[in-house]
């Protein structure tokens, strides 16, 4: 932009769940990000802390792009997975209709979310033959073999294993030394890892040099990552829930394959407490997304989710979500008010500058936010024009927020009309009548010195 700068000379820094560390972000390739989330297993509607995490990889998708990125942006559909199996089986359908039917309910909830789409949503059966050939590359160096149809990774050829999620082999193989189940006693190790599993009957497979069987579910996103954005990406994003043992054994499978770093810069989002209390469904507290749009505008969701620290836990209560309603109307009725005159834009570049030190910090939105709230005070104390809308409107929409401008009504605006012209004349009791009218019609006046301006109540 013209005269409004972004920061673009200062780093941002990511906190590296592997380093445990706040880390200046250095790309691979200058002003581009190769990143890769873990998306849904469609085998049902997604709940509140997969939105958690959607939201929260969208919102730091958005703020790169606000400084100038290029990204290329993957979250794959986990379509093939013993959760769709068993769903397909309850459903009378087949597994594909299973996956198809949620991952058209996911778009629908997320776009209700504000979440722009992937720059690509690869699903597992698409790279059926992918994974069979990564699979048998690992066997011929070594790092996997196969038992009885299964294949498994070999973990004690890994170097360095679960040190993502701070853990140690020998912790590992301690805690898996008393297993008597029939898989264990097909591996060579008790925490080797399936990378994949010969299919039982009736279930959905295909054909491989092992016998007919799919994928194990860490070696999918190994692959399409590694297909589609080469054998390093920049960032590697999910729920804190995927340090161990997805994100783990996918570095683990990768790094024996390709010899190479894997993920440069790792990232986990916070988990979502309803009410105090760690969301699960055996708590009978497990809200879907779908049902929870039943009740609540999607864009106050997205504004709840999207304003939290991404990696602290996020309480979900029907006063922070009443909270986050109030202060979006706030921010709406802001953008909407008539533009007043010249403005600092020295002032304004103070706003955008401690806006960019903030979200530099490792995206804290919590604190972009507070600046954001902080230069809608200024507009509404009368600083505004098309420069500061604009770039008001940019930092709303990194939070995913979009206005559009709303018209009114012709007979509100006579009635308006009308009310200015009683005003003039002293007629103060027709002047008040018309307040009165319109405030039941959810219209608020406003009388400031630069005239009146309404908003919605």
């Amino acid at each position: 932009k013209s005269e409004i700068e972004k920061g673009v000379d200062r780093m941002i820094k990511i906190y590296d769940t592997m380093s445990r560390d706040l880390r200046e972000f250095v790309p691979i390739e200058d002003g581009k990000v190769k990143m890769y989330v873990c998306g849904p297993t469609v085998y049902n509607y997604i709940h509140v802390g997969n939105a958690r995490s959607t939201v929260a990889f969208d919102t730091i998708r958005r703020y790169f792009e606000y400084r100038g990125y290029e990204i290329a942006y993957i979250s794959n559909f986990t379509d093939v997975d013993d959760k769709i199996i068993n769903r397909a089986k309850e459903e009378g359908i087949t597994p594909q209709e299973v996956a198809d039917k949620y991952i058209a309910a996911f778009r629908e909830d997320v776009t209700a979310l504000g979440v722009k789409p992937a720059t690509r949503h690869p699903r597992v059966v698409e790279f059926m033959a992918d994974i069979i050939r990564f699979v048998e590359d690992l066997i011929e160096k070594g790092y996997a073999y196969e038992s009885q149809g299964d294949v498994y990774f070999r973990v004690e050829k890994s170097h360095n294993y679960a040190k993502l999620a701070n853990k140690s082999l020998e912790d590992l193989e301690l805690g898996a030394s008393g297993r008597t189940d029939e898989e264990t006693a097909r591996k060579e190790n008790p925490v080797d890892f399936a990378l994949w599993k010969a299919a039982k009957p009736g279930e959905i497979s295909w054909d491989s040099p092992w016998g007919p069987g799919r994928p194990g579910w860490h070696i999918e996103c190994s692959v399409m990552s590694t297909e589609i954005l080469g054998d390093t990406i920049d960032i590697h994003g999910g729920g804190a829930d995927l340090e161990f043992p997805h994100h783990t054994n996918e570095i683990a499978q990768s790094e024996a394959k390709t010899g190479k770093t894997f993920a440069n810069y790792w990232m986990h989002n916070g988990f979502v407490n309803i009410d105090n209390v760690k969301m699960s469904k055996s708590l009978g507290n497990f809200i879907t997304v779908h049902d929870a749009l039943e009740t609540i505008d999607g864009q106050v969701l997205r504004f709840f989710f999207a304003t939290q620290h991404y990696r602290k836990p996020i309480n979900f209560t029907e006063k922070a979500v009443h909270d986050a309603e109030v202060n979006l109307k706030y921010l709406k009725n802001t953008y909407e008010q008539p533009f007043t005159g010249t403005v600092d834009l020295i002032q304004l570049q103070v706003f955008l500058d401690k806006f960019t030190t903030a979200m530099d910090e490792d995206f804290n939105a919590a604190n972009g936010i507070t600046v954001v709230f902080e230069l809608a005070k200024w507009i509404n104390s009368g600083h505004y024009n098309q420069e500061v809308k604009s770039a008001f409107a940019e930092l709303l929409q990194v939070f995913g927020i979009v206005f559009t401008e709303e018209v009114l009504d012709a007979d509100i605006e006579a009635l308006i009309e009308q009310r200015q012209a009683a005003r003039v004349a002293k007629d103060f009791a027709t002047a008040d009548k018309i307040r009165d009218e319109l405030a039941a019609k959810g219209i608020k006046l406003l009388d400031t010195k630069d005239g009146v301006r309404w908003i919605r109540d």
